[in-house]
């Protein structure tokens, strides 16, 4: 960890690119990509712990658990993994390209939309 308290990502040792923190695949630098905070900003993970991610991937968490979940029970990259809905969400996305983006299907869980 460096003293932003961003975690670097492990890379492929093919590619030499960040390896994603929730499905594992490889981030090329033209993929569509984010900062996890672990804790969320608004739970207290300002200046936290990151982790790079795919936005898909991103999006995914963000659509499975709340902001006082995440914080609560989702707070490492092991754990997310272990999440019902993302430990199918990472067995489908793994077979897509590296590049890979699509709107998030369904809901946000957890939370009232706005509007």
């Amino acid at each position: 960890m460096d003293g932003r308290g961003t975690e670097f990502n492990e890379t492929d040792g093919e590619t030499g690119w960040p390896l994603c923190g929730l499905c594992e695949r490889p981030i090329p630098p033209n993929a569509k990509q984010s900062l996890h905070h672990l804790i969320p900003k608004l739970r207290g993970g300002k200046g936290g712990p990151t982790v790079l991610m795919h936005q898909i991937c991103h999006n995914e968490i963000h659509a499975s658990a709340s902001e006082a979940e995440l914080a609560r029970l989702w707070s490492t990259p092991e754990d997310l993994r272990r999440h019902p809905r993302l430990e199918r969400f990472v067995l489908w996305v793994r077979k897509r390209p590296a590049d890979f983006h699509s709107k998030t299907p369904g809901a946000r869980r957890g939370g009232r939309r706005k509007g």
